[in-house]
């Protein structure tokens, strides 16, 4: 048979696949999500995310050094405060645990590049994102406080802020409020895309973040919209953004890839915890090959337009990179 054109052609050798690949990733791109809590000495492991931990800052050293060994160098924090109010009042208390937590990490690991989340759900009593009013939300209200926490976190050491609350507005408040206090440079990573998604439900676990009411639709969005995604980022970038988030990862591609093409900033996707929990739980029954689905997932992220992936698997990746696995 007579063909000029043969695909297959550039499939014939380990060699000549890894030439010619579309989609490449390295560890520079990686972000591991760390939960740092109050108290002393003590390392608890996540029931709902096997293998993924909460640390006190005297043993968040410990961590540290194993994502420093495998050459991940960027980290987000998320905070569980051991007292909770109804203003969320840990969430920036000069002694608040993400401000001790980069206050140490930072004295241990100078190199280390920490991010921080921005919400209050994690330190308000009744778990919503905000200060209420009555049974809603108050948005402008809780403006006030966001820009003040994402403010005590630069303060306290935060090399760049990501705000998660989805509250309008909220990154316009937050990069006035940093450049008013003299942090110009200091960059923003809004969540701009975040989707009220059942894949959360590990997370609120880890972090004791369910809402004690209600749910959270009214500020994250409906999963049923696409165009209102791109509506978020391009409003975020507006304000200010300097990093726009979609969240979460696998489900969104196609949000994620419209997001890519519509904004001219860098763009991350965040393998959110349920993402993390199903791989676990479907390796440990045998049903999926655990680390093929680990690449897999992240080259589909990449391939969809993320620049920037932040994930619980970033030292696994971070190996099978090094491994020639992927990348």
């Amino acid at each position: 048979m007579e063909m000029t054109k043969r695909p297959r052609r550039l499939r014939s050798s380990e060699t000549l696949r890894k030439m010619v690949r579309e989609t490449r990733m390295d560890k520079s791109s990686l972000i591991y999500p760390m939960f740092v809590m109050d108290g002393e000495n003590r390392v608890q492991e996540i029931p709902s995310m096997e293998g993924q931990y909460r640390y006190t800052t005297d043993r968040m050293g410990e961590e540290l050094e194993r994502l420093a060994d495998a050459g991940v160098d960027k980290v987000m924090l998320f905070g569980i405060p051991e007292k909770k109010d109804e203003l969320g009042s840990q969430a920036y208390a000069e002694d608040g645990i993400v401000q001790r937590a980069l206050r140490e990490g930072k004295k241990q690991f100078p190199d280390m590049y920490f991010l921080t989340d921005v919400c209050m759900c994690e330190y308000t009593s009744h778990g919503h994102c905000g200060v209420l009013c009555g049974q809603d939300v108050d948005n402008d209200e809780t403006l006030k406080l966001l820009a003040k926490t994402a403010l005590s976190h630069v303060q306290a050491g935060a090399d760049m802020v990501a705000p998660s609350d989805m509250m309008d507005g909220r990154v316009k408040a937050i990069r006035e409020c940093l450049d008013a206090h003299g942090f110009i440079n200091t960059p923003i990573m809004s969540y701009a895309v975040k989707y009220a998604s059942g894949f959360y439900g590990p997370f609120r676990d880890a972090a004791g973040s369910a809402p004690s009411f209600g749910d959270r639709k009214s500020y994250q969005m409906d999963y049923h919209n696409r165009k209102e995604g791109l509506k978020e980022a391009l409003t975020d970038v507006e304000e200010g953004a300097d990093i726009i988030m979609v969240k979460p990862a696998l489900s969104y591609l196609d949000v994620l890839s419209e997001v890519s093409k519509a904004v001219q900033v860098p763009v991350a996707a965040y393998s959110v915890s349920g993402e993390y929990a199903m791989v676990k739980a479907g390796a440990k029954m045998g049903w999926i090959e655990e680390e093929k689905i680990i690449c897999e997932m992240a080259v589909s992220t990449y391939r969809a337009g993320a620049g920037i992936y932040l994930t619980y698997f970033a030292k696994e990746l971070a190996k099978f990179m090094d491994e020639g696995r992927i990348g």
